[in-house]
């Protein structure tokens, strides 16, 4: 298959640990099929510094905590056919989300982080991007056309997504929380 047939699909990592993005590479011998029906044209494990045009998939983990990855997201939305809310970091804010429920600033959550708890060279960062006032569940910056929960979710269940979305199928995330 030629790359003008292949899928183009794109993964995007906000705030979260990876494990997502781990998962996604843990769907192992399927990945060699997957390989031969997309072209992966954006993501932490290529070399691609701007997000492309013409995306027909994006699977996007973590939450939106900062301006950077606002914008990021906005523009990626943008360009995207399908974008899938990928991991409970996306889908709900999950760990990132967890300082909003101390309704501080930015700058108060900075100061506990970076300041308070430290043992040496107390010292804010200054050269990272500006803090949202909140961390935020992808749907709460962008339309969002699929979600795959899980911390992180299963491979097979992401596999499956993709699968079905490339031979044009409906994706009902009812009753698949068991993959494996």
């Amino acid at each position: 298959m030629t790359t003008a047939n292949k899928v183009r699909v794109a993964t995007i990592w906000l705030s979260g640990c990876s494990g997502c993005h781990m998962s996604f590479l843990d769907q192992d011998e399927a990945l060699i099929d997957l390989a031969q029906q997309i072209q992966l044209v954006y993501s932490p494990i290529v070399d691609v510094k701007v997000f492309p045009e013409n995306v027909d998939v994006t699977l996007v983990e973590g939450a939106v905590a900062n301006e950077e990855q606002e914008e990021l997201i906005k523009f990626a939305r943008e360009r995207t056919k399908v974008l899938i809310s990928l991991g409970d970091c996306a889908v709900t804010g999950n760990v990132p989300g967890l300082r909003n429920a101390w309704n501080d600033s930015p700058d108060v959550v900075l100061t506990r982080a970076y300041i308070e708890t430290a043992d040496k060279n107390p010292q804010i960062p200054t050269d990272v991007p500006t803090l949202l006032p909140k961390a935020l569940a992808l749907h709460e910056v962008v339309k969002v056309d699929y979600y795959i929960p899980g911390c992180p979710p299963p491979a097979g269940l992401i596999n499956w997504v993709l699968s079905r979305l490339m031979r044009g199928l409906p994706v009902s995330m009812e009753g698949r929380s068991k993959f494996g």
